[in-house]
This record gives structure tokens, sequence and C-alpha cells, in this order.
């Protein structure tokens, strides 16, 4: 940013300011207004979160955590983005080498433009302003204005009038070079992934690869347009519908603790003191299953609420850095937009952050029946269960998740334990069982899981080709231990079912209507093979195939079908 652009930028915060009846409270929630100090931008730096604040806000914020490396100095710092509590890293030359956000400042110079309902012109302070000039940021009254054409280092500037901006609605300026002040960003140099003006272009990155903005922004433009239309913004409904989840878990973890209270304080009224004492430990031990239930899913609501607005945040930007910003302005931000997206991409893949939680009470349950402890000499029974199935515990049983041979039924056990190791001795969980070829994504085999209801499931698949595949074993949507697991699929061996012969002329002792699997024919009214005739392999070869190794897999059933299959085996 060029100095003339800073002091008007610093000009514009001032006078806004001063002037604080001027500025409704459409103003104070525009884009134009900082989120820290409340005020209209000043030197807008965007962090590497796609948050921008004031450069001052930033040198004021506490440091987070010094980041010490080896070999490096001065070591770089690291603080708390006041909007979204991510932490960033600042860079080594402090907050003046963070990218400035040009799409701010075009939000301050409007909103200046827009509250300035007669505004004064900035160079002689005296008439009224009725142009501006794009390059300077200043505005004109008509004198200053001519005075400003007139002028060699001013004469190329823009000039346009206030009136036909208001119109716009967005102010078009250039972005200027920082050591170059009266060059114009024009080039992208792809060796150093920075916008460039034609004098740095000639000087500083003479023999790098610098291409035109317009060529250049296609490009870098359509990964982040990808990034934000194909992978971030499909996975917003994701995150939507993971968050109404927990708020309907939420709803049926007090329901479902509502109405086992009912049940249990059903159960104890039939009984005497000694009941009533047990029945007010059981409400006193489902309540505290429920507070742990509850608060389980608070946090994991307020982690998927903060992935989804950092995405949104994030996405809001992109688009509006797309749909609003130059050439230049998108190319400045394009390296920390794409490496915030990407960071976003990856925490949205990660089942480990985004899978919804199984707290919903749904595994606590009542057992009237069951014996409890006595109370004052008195034997009760009813019992409040809460185990739950640890897929880090549960186990495998059989061969079929290691081996197996193609065309026969293979079968293994799912044995579902809980945390402490001991059998879960119930059906109903949620087991998923997927096995995909290694090599083959799209061949995947078909499996069937049976609840046997005692906690163990029997898994049964016919795979149809050999190969190595990937067994995933999934109980509530997390793998159990060992999973996936490496499945190693063997060729069936198919064995010969003929004679290892010369020809069929010698094996069946002249016989016309013996035939072969080989193609030879001979003449004469013979229907096999013979020496030296035409298709006959030339070796000994198996008569049920036509295969000339001995030892060998028979290929039969690779010709079933055509006119191979019609071949009678000869045998002596």
């Amino acid at each position: 940013m060029s100095d003339c652009e800073e002091k008007s930028a610093h000009k514009d915060a001032k006078d806004m300011g001063t002037n604080k009846k001027s500025i409704n409270g459409n103003a104070r929630s525009s884009r134009a207004v900082c989120g820290v100090c409340k005020r209209l931008y000043r030197e807008p730096k965007l962090l590497s979160c796609l948050h921008t604040f004031c450069a001052d806000c930033i040198r004021q914020l506490e440091a987070f955590s010094p980041l010490s490396e080896r070999g490096a100095s001065p070591a770089r710092e690291r603080v708390l983005c006041p909007a979204c509590d991510s932490e960033v890293e600042l860079p080594r030359a402090g907050v003046d080498a963070l990218t400035t956000d040009h799409l701010a400042l075009d939000e301050v110079f409007m909103e200046t433009l827009l509250l300035d309902k007669s505004a004064v012109c900035d160079l002689c302070g005296d008439a009224e302003a009725e142009q501006r000039c794009e390059v300077c940021s200043h505005n004109l009254c008509d004198f200053c204005s001519q005075a400003h054409r007139r002028q060699k280092r001013t004469s190329n500037h823009a000039i346009h009038s206030l009136e036909e901006l208001k119109r716009q609605g967005r102010l078009s300026r250039p972005v200027l070079c920082s050591l170059h002040s009266d060059q114009e960003l024009r080039l992208f140099c792809e060796t150093c992934d920075l916008t460039i003006c034609l004098e740095c272009a000639a000087t500083f990155h003479r023999g790098h690869c610098c291409n035109p903005m317009h060529e250049a922004v296609h490009r870098h433009g359509d990964r982040i347009r990808e990034l934000v239309s194909r992978s971030l913004r499909p996975r917003l409904v994701h995150l939507e519908e993971a968050v109404r989840c927990v708020e309907v878990s939420q709803e049926a973890l007090q329901s479902r603790a509502e109405a086992m209270a009912s049940e249990i304080q059903a159960f104890a009224q039939a009984y005497t003191n000694a009941v009533k004492t047990h029945c007010r430990s059981l409400l006193h031990s489902l309540e505290e299953l429920r507070l742990q239930r509850r608060n389980q899913l608070q946090l994991q609501k307020a982690q998927l609420q903060q992935a989804l607005c950092d995405i949104l945040g994030s996405v809001d930007f992109a688009e509006r850095l797309l749909t609003c910003g130059s050439e230049a302005e998108i190319l400045s931000v394009k390296g920390v937009t794409t490496r915030r997206l990407m960071s976003l991409l990856e925490l949205v893949c990660n089942p480990q952050k985004t899978s919804l939680s199984h707290a919903t009470g749904g595994d606590i349950c009542f057992l009237p029946q069951e014996l409890a402890e006595q109370v004052d000499g008195f034997p009760m029974v009813g019992v409040l269960q809460a185990r739950t199935v640890d897929p880090s515990r549960c186990t495998i049983e059989g061969e079929g998740v290691q081996q197996c041979v193609e065309g026969q039924k293979c079968e293994f056990t799912l044995i579902c334990r809980d945390s402490a190791g001991e059998l879960m001795g119930k059906g109903g969980e949620s087991v998923l069982v997927s096995i995909i070829h290694t090599e083959k994504k799209e061949c995947k085999v078909e499996t069937t899981v049976i609840d046997n209801n005692d906690g163990s499931y029997a898994v049964s698949y016919t795979p149809m080709k050999p190969g190595s595949y990937s067994v995933w074993v999934c109980a509530k949507a997390q793998h159990v231990k060992g999973s996936p697991f490496g499945l190693t699929v063997k060729r069936k061996y198919q064995r010969h079912h003929g004679i290892f012969h010369c020809c069929t002329f010698c094996s069946s002792g002249g016989a016309k209507e013996a035939r072969c699997g080989c193609p030879g024919t001979m003449p004469g009214g013979f229907q096999g093979c013979g020496h030296g005739h035409k298709g006959h392999p030339g070796k000994p070869h198996w008569s049920c195939c036509g295969s000339v190794v001995e030892s060998s897999e028979c290929v039969r059933s690779l010709v079933s079908g055509s006119r191979r299959g019609l071949v009678r085996t000869v045998e002596l």
C-alpha cells in the first residue's frame, strides 16, 4: 500500500472517530469496522485465519506463546485471533509483514465516501469536494482537481466524480507497489509467489517466471474457487446437520432421563422407607449419568459450532474475494487464503473431529429385576446400567478376516466388549463391515452381518476375485482393534481333468471322434489334433484345455461358452 493510501486511510478513520454522530449503527456493523477497536480500519492486516484487524490492534494483542526454533533468530510469536481464538503465528518481521487486506481498504474508502455527504477538499480544506483521485484516494474540488492533473507526478492518475462513485457502490482503485509507490502491481512472479510491478520485474525479479495478472489469476483463482465450491461448501451441510443432531440428542437425553426417573419413582413407591432411600440413590446416580452425557454433548456441540463458524467465515471471505476482489487483490492473499482453506478442509475430512457422539443416553438402562445392594439391611432390586461398547476393546475371532479363497464363503465373528474388556452380553449395536480391493477401489465385496443378540456379530462374505483387500470393521462409527485388516484372497486352483498327450490320434488309437482342448484339426474326418497338422501346438499338451505346461492350472473355465466348451476329453 502506498504512503498516500495509508495517510488517506488514517485520515478517514480519524475523521470518523472524531465525528461519531455521523456514524450510524449500520456503519458500525459493516465490513469496514475493526472487530477490536470498533472503528474504521486503519492499516487493515489479514491474519492466517482470514480475519482482518487494524495493525495497531494486532500489536496490542498479548503474545500467546513464543515459538522457538533451533537456529532461528529472532523467535516468532503467536497470538490468539480475537474473532475465532485460533493460534496465529506472526511473521518474523512483525505485524507490518502481514498481508494487507485491500478489500477492507475498499470498504473503508467507500464507507467514508458514503458518510461524507458534503465532503471537503483534502488539499485546500476550504471548497466542497466533487471529485476523488483513484490513486491517492483524495477528495478534490474542481480547482485542486485541475492542479492535480497539471502536476507531472499525478498527471496520469484517474479522477472520478464523487456522485458517480456513490452510485457504483464500490471503489475501483489500483493496488500500488510497496517499493515503487508510483507503479501499479501488474505482474505475478511464479518463482517468488508475489505480485510485483514492472520495475520490480526488471530489477529484483529479473530472470524469474513473471506472468500478467489476468493470466495468473485464472489458475490460482480457480484453485480457491474449487476449494470453496467443491470441497468446503458441501461439507457445511454435514456440519450443520451434525449440530442439529447434537441438539436433538440433547433433547432425547433429557426426555430419556425424565422418563427413566418416572419409571424409577413408580417402582419405588410400593416399598417402605428403605425402598425410598434406594429410590433416591438411583435418582442421584441417574442425574450424574445425565450430567456426564450432557457435558459430553455440550463439548461436542461447541467443537462442531466452532468448526462451522471457522468454515463459514473463511468461505465468506474467499467468495467475497473472488467476487469483489481485483486480480491484484486475489493474488495478494492467494497464499494465506489457500492455506487456511486447506487446513479447514483437513479438519472437516477428519472423522475423529466431525463424527457424531453416541452419548445420547440410549446406553443407559434400568434393570428392575437385578439384585442391588442392601439398604438398612433390606434386600433391594433395581439397578442402573450404563455400559457402552469400547471399539478399542472389541476383538475378532476367525481366520476369515485375514485369508480366503475366491468363490468360497468366508466367515469371522466380532466380539463387542466394554471399556473394562467385559463382554457386552446384548446386541443392538451399530456394526459396519466393508471389504474393498486395495488396488481396484470399485471392487467391493458384499457382506452380511448377523446380530447374535449376545454381544457377538457373525460376518460372512464371498469374494469373487483374488487379490489383496482391506477389511474395515467399525462399531459405533469407530474402527475396532486392528481395523482395517489386511485380507488375502487366493485364486481357486482348478485341476486338469484330461490327459497330457501329444495328440488325439496317438492317445486314442486313431479314433476319429476324439476331440482335444487345443485348436488342432486333421483331414479325413478326424475331429481331433495330429502331428504337423493345422492348429497343433507342436508339443505335448492337456486334452481338457490345451495348456502345454504339465504342472499348471486348468483354464478350461476361461473358454466356457465357446466351441472349446464342447470338447470331449480323451481318456485311455
